[in-house]
Formats: structure tokens, sequence, C-alpha cells
């Protein structure tokens, strides 16, 4: 069963380089380019059954930020799986968002092949857990 990453970052070349890095994983990627749109899609995946697997959060986001969505989605459901992809890894907006719920904050200067790697490690575990 193929799984499911939900990416909320408000640029369209990061949406796209995430896809890009994450497509040899075979999961299927849904982007979404603010914080209310990950919310609205984030109800309707569950609603059709097809909860995300793993939420990659950016934090400067138009509207409302990242560190306010990972709340919003935590109300949603408790047990989403949230980890930070932002350039603010060192910074006190970082531990804000693990504050908020997410799991880990992930820097960007690790590269899209680091994000890779760690999101392989994620849903390869996950889906050890579920079985």
């Amino acid at each position: 069963m193929k799984k499911r990453i939900l990416v909320v970052d408000d640029e369209e070349p990061i949406q796209e380089l995430i896809k890009v890095y994450l497509s040899p994983l075979n999961a299927e990627i849904y982007p979404a380019f603010t914080g209310e749109d990950a919310l609205k899609m984030y109800e309707e995946m569950m609603r059709m059954g097809k909860k995300p697997d793993l939420v990659i959060m950016d934090l400067k986001l138009p509207g409302i930020d990242g560190i306010e969505t990972i709340k919003r989605l935590l109300r949603i459901d408790p047990e989403a799986l949230i980890y930070g992809f932002t350039a603010f890894s060192n910074s006190v907006w970082a531990s804000r968002m693990l504050k908020a719920g997410a799991k880990k904050v992930i820097p960007r200067s690790m590269g899209f092949n680091g994000l890779k790697e760690l999101v392989q490690e994620v849903i390869e575990r996950r889906t050890v857990l579920i079985h």
C-alpha cells in the first residue's frame, strides 16, 4: 500500500523538488500551499479514508503559519505525524514547532536527499508498526 505524504510549503519550486526527491519512495505526494489548504486537505483525506502517513510542514506560510497549522492539525487528528522542514531550524521558531507538536524539525541545510532518507526511515518504520 502506497504511503501518503502531505507537503505544506508555499513555494512551488520547493514543492516540486520535494516531489522529485521523494518519488523513488513510491509514495503519494499531496501539495498544500497554505496552512488553510493543509487543514482542508487533511480533513478531506481523512474523510476519504486516506489519512496522510506523514506531514512535511514549512514554517513561513501565507495566512496561518506552520506553527498554528501544526496545532490545528493535531486538533483534527492527535495522532498526526508532522515533521518541520525549514531554513529556520536553528531558531526559536523551530523550538516553537516542536512545542506545537511537530515530532522533528529537519533543517533545509540537510538538503532534499537528506529529507528523502529521513522520510524513507519514517514511512518504513510506520509500516513495521502497523503490521
